[in-house]
């Protein structure tokens, strides 16, 4: 498949190196000189520099039998003019934008992304996304990471394994006999910053990052037996008043109303146009990194917080004032992957990444085949996938101890007619049946391939 991808900065970034571990036909595009000879020396992708905008740039980069133009430029416009030019001058299929204001995305002007006005196929709205995640996480409090799939019937959790877990010390296959009736399997650990994918005999140590796959309705059971017993919180304090802020009050209004909610926004014309559009939410103008501004909002009798400034260094620095003065819990938009690493031994307890959040949402419409949803879970760790068994595929038929499943890729669960089976050995998938699976990223391609409808099928 060749696509363009047009913007270079570290989503665009992400995308090539994804589509190109997979061997698609790649170039990207960007005005920097620096970032393209930074794609061109690391990624094995095409780089040209110019605007992504415009008709002979586009020509340069290969439009003219290209499959898919992903525009991820910092401007929505250059991002929406690349995909008319695309679509009007070159006929290209998939066209997919990242647009970030919010006067676009407003339900008034639905129509303008129609194959009549604008034909974009996919819109990407980060701060939408990445609000949606911290909404999923506030949910299920203990989890860093929480993933519904197959309309909600299981959930992918990550949980950070404490000296009070009682699995800890554990070898695996062993969480079945301690817990029969549970529906969840175990698809990776992370040990300090290292990827393990765990085979029946391994165990958990205290430290351990672990994620697993559960039916949604024994997910506060699978929570339990990880030693998190923690409540949902009632009391949230969110630092920063920018759309990711803004939409995360609009969401906790709309869906949480027994939550109190207050934000902390240092502009103070921004506090003025946050506060007039939320209804409840308490809008305070100052400086999360004062700490009388914190006392102010009660930091203190605070269950969690969430550091949601355009800052990174704010955004830790912030949590880590939060839970010094008292609040339980700390959620952290983190955008540079650099600090990833450092973030856990530092306290904070949930990173929320804009990036993988965005990358993982394109990703899902770029992949072929019969996958309905693709999850990135860490940088260079793997994807979490979920699909659909076609007859064509190896994995249709046979027991599973049979399929010959390529290195680094893990069964979570299937679900047929509704119905969650927790998969073993002796489990066959059948036609039709909704696989969710794990896989190492350098298996992503061969797990596409055995969802994808081969030729001869035809």
């Amino acid at each position: 498949m060749k696509v363009l991808v047009c913007g270079a900065g570290e989503v665009g970034y992400s995308i090539a190196r994804h589509l190109a571990m997979e061997k698609n036909d790649v170039t990207v595009i960007d005005q920097s000189p620096e970032l393209i000879q930074r794609v061109s020396e690391t990624l094995d992708v095409k780089g040209v520099v110019g605007h992504a905008s415009r008709p002979d740039v586009l020509v340069r980069a290969g439009v003219e039998d290209a499959n898919m133009i992903i525009a991820v430029t910092f401007a929505d416009e250059v991002n929406m003019v690349a995909c008319q030019i695309a679509h009007s001058l070159f006929d290209v299929p998939t066209k997919i934008a990242r647009i970030r204001h919010r006067s676009y995305l407003q339900p008034a002007w639905a129509n303008l992304f129609s194959r009549d006005h604008m034909p974009i196929d996919v819109i990407i709205s980060p701060e939408l996304e990445v609000a949606r995640a911290v909404t999923r996480r506030l949910k299920v409090p203990g989890a860093f990471e929480m993933i519904p799939l197959v309309n909600d019937k299981v959930r992918l959790v990550g949980v950070r394994c404490e000296d009070t877990c009682p699995l800890i010390n554990t070898p695996i296959r062993q969480l079945t006999q301690l817990f029969p009736d549970l529906n969840a399997v175990i698809v990776g650990i992370m040990r300090d910053a290292t990827p393990i994918f765990p085979k029946a005999d391994d165990e958990m140590i205290s430290g351990d990052e672990v994620y697993f796959v559960v039916e949604s309705d024994q997910l506060g059971r699978a929570m339990t037996a990880f030693g998190h017993e923690e409540t949902e919180a009632r009391r949230l304090l969110i630092l920063g008043g920018g759309n990711i802020g803004l939409f995360l009050a609009q969401e906790i209004e709309k869906e949480h109303s027994w939550v109190n909610a207050k934000i902390i926004e240092i502009d103070t014309e921004r506090a003025e146009t946050v506060a007039g559009q939320l209804k409840r939410t308490v809008v305070i103008n100052g400086d999360v990194l004062d700490p009388d501004i914190l006392e102010e909002a009660n930091v203190s009798a605070t269950e969690t917080v969430v550091a949601v400034t355009n800052v990174d260094e704010t955004n830790i620095l912030s949590s880590l004032l939060a839970k010094r003065y008292g609040c339980k819990r700390a959620i952290t938009l983190i955008n540079k992957s650099t600090y990833e690493p450092l973030i856990s031994s530092l306290g904070v307890d949930v990173v929320v990444s804009p990036r993988n959040i965005t990358v993982s949402t394109i990703l899902q419409h770029v992949r072929r085949g019969r996958i309905h949803s693709v999850h990135t879970l860490r940088e260079g760790f793997g994807e979490l996938i979920e699909a659909e068994a076609l007859e064509t595929s190896p994995l249709v038929g046979i027991p599973l101890k049979d399929a010959n499943l390529p290195p680094g890729v893990m069964l979570g669960a299937i679900v047929r007619d509704g119905h969650v089976i927790s998969p073993g050995g002796s489990t066959v998938v059948q036609l039709k049946d909704r696989v969710v699976l794990f896989a190492a990223a350098e298996s992503v391609r061969k797990v596409e391939e055995m969802f994808s409808v081969q030729l001869e099928y035809f």
